[in-house]
């Protein structure tokens, strides 16, 4: 002879903690939320001038003037319109973005939006396969 499981009523009467949750018939558990990916860690230009100091044995103070330089630079030629290609980096350029229709999403009356410029970065063959 089987014998018989035990009931909630019955497993409340002996304390267990199965009694404290009421099973829903033909109902499954509800999934977990999905984890949240850990953010990347984001790398300051004075934490590269650190490496670059390390690795090339110069100042930190030196390192930092250097590419803080180099900076300015890339923005002036951005700036004027240059279209930087940098060897297993990319490509960097300024591309303009005509006046388009669009709408205030609060209000849903239609507007333009201006005209604009931005920066576009094309990543070199050689970034793709390291990555």
């Amino acid at each position: 002879m089987q014998a018989k499981k035990p009931t909630a009523k019955a497993a409340a009467a002996k304390g267990s903690p199965a009694a404290a949750v009421k099973p829903l018939s033909g109902a499954k558990a509800p999934a977990p939320p999905p984890a949240k990916p850990t953010p990347a860690a984001t790398v300051t230009l004075k934490q590269l001038a650190a490496e670059i100091a390390g690795q090339q044995e110069i100042e930190k103070h030196d390192a930092e003037e250097i590419l803080n330089g180099l900076v300015g630079i890339l923005v002036q030629h951005l700036k004027s319109g240059d279209r930087l290609r940098i060897n297993g980096l990319g490509i960097l350029e300024v591309k303009d973005k005509p006046e388009r229709a669009g709408r205030n999403p609060a209000t849903g009356e239609a507007m333009t939006i201006k005209a604009s410029k931005k920066v576009s970065f094309r990543p070199a063959k050689e970034l793709k396969e390291a990555i």
